[in-house]
């Protein structure tokens, strides 16, 4: 056993192994809590209390809803696909979960499960994976609504997964790299900005002229991606019932809804990588988890107000928007971020 434990692949992999374990058992409470803050920022934006009898303030909420779930009766259509019908929802889980090994939430390689040269690759490649969990659960299902919300969701995310690209081609440009640890390095001090430095802004992206539109760019097709209101076209309910997963019960449909909360945690970290200095902030670096930590928190009720503010766009609002505005915007601002950051190197 000591020579095994000697062995530094072993160490790597044993390491890894529990980095992840943690991110899985935090991940899982934090989407619990994350459910319940959705349901007291909804009631307070509508002049409700949200849950507040099971437990203190109603902090017991997510332990009942869970228990609920679990003891609910598991459906299953006849004429479904039944391979693909119980694929399909674990589908929804597992590109998060790859996603977040390569996030890193502090200095690394502490607050990191494994660094790749190619991390944005990475997310952008687990990201267009989150549209067949949706497609397949609603192809398997045997239901024509649920068809319609999975063709809907496969639709939408093709569109705006293009802008979504395109977005962070000028955030590559100015780090000159695809690995998250890089771009969060290339974040450090003070804000440096055509030659001059601004000492008090710190040195992120999103305080660049010329990657403003690309943050802009990039919020609005996180709605998108993640089905969230005003975007939730795949689950509209007043059209589709409840859209792809309508012949879903019991953990089932618990694991696509797991799946949508994990991928919000995981596109607003890799927001906060990309555009907001990642875990870097004022102090020392030991304060990294804190900062990542406060910007998520950010984010995540940006994420909730959106949704219980704004209407559902129409179809082809949805549509129009992404291929009309979103991507011819993303494409003029890559020429211009190319013409900055050539400019900058050459001067």
């Amino acid at each position: 056993m000591a020579e095994l434990w000697g062995n530094a692949v072993f160490q790597v992999a044993f390491w890894a192994i529990v980095k992840v374990g943690i991110i899985l058992f935090v991940m899982l409470t934090v989407v619990s809590y994350l459910i319940y803050a959705e349901r007291k920022v909804c009631g307070h934006i509508q002049a409700r209390t949200g849950p507040n009898r099971v437990g203190p303030f109603g902090l017991f909420q997510p332990l009942a809803d869970v228990g609920k779930l679990l003891f609910k009766e598991e459906f299953i259509p006849a004429g479904a696909n039944k391979v693909v019908f119980h694929i399909a929802p674990m589908l929804a889980v597992f590109p998060a979960i790859v996603t977040l090994s390569i996030v890193p939430f502090g200095p690394p390689p502490v607050f990191q499960v494994t660094d790749i040269h190619v991390g944005v690759l990475l997310f952008l490649a687990m990201s267009s994976l989150g549209v067949y969990a949706i497609t397949l659960g609603g192809w398997a299902s045997n239901n024509k609504y649920a068809l319609l919300g999975g063709l809907r969701s496969s639709a939408q995310m093709i569109s705006y997964e293009l802008a979504m690209g395109l977005s962070i081609i000028p955030v590559i440009l100015e780090a000159s790299s695809m690995s998250l640890n890089h771009i969060v390095d290339a974040q450090a001090g003070p804000l440096q900005l055509y030659g001059m430095t601004i000492s008090f802004l710190p040195n992120w992206m999103l305080f660049k002229p010329h990657l403003m539109l690309p943050f802009v760019i990039f919020t609005i097709t996180m709605f998108a991606e993640t089905n969230r209101a005003p975007f939730d076209l795949p689950e509209a309910e007043g059209e589709l019932v409840a859209g792809f997963h309508i012949e879903y019960s019991s953990m089932k449909w618990a694991l696509f809804f797991l799946g949508e909360y994990m991928n919000m945690l995981v596109i607003s970290s890799i927001a906060i990588t990309l555009y907001l200095g990642g875990w870097r902030g004022f102090g020392p670096e030991q304060w990294g988890i804190v900062w990542y930590t406060l910007k998520l928190a950010a984010f995540i009720f940006f994420f909730i107000w959106v949704r219980w503010t704004f209407p559902r766009l129409r179809y082809d609002q949805l549509m129009n928007l992404g291929w009309k505005v979103l991507l011819p915007a993303a494409v003029v601002n890559v020429v211009i971020a190319g013409i900055v950051v050539y400019w900058r190197t050459h001067s």
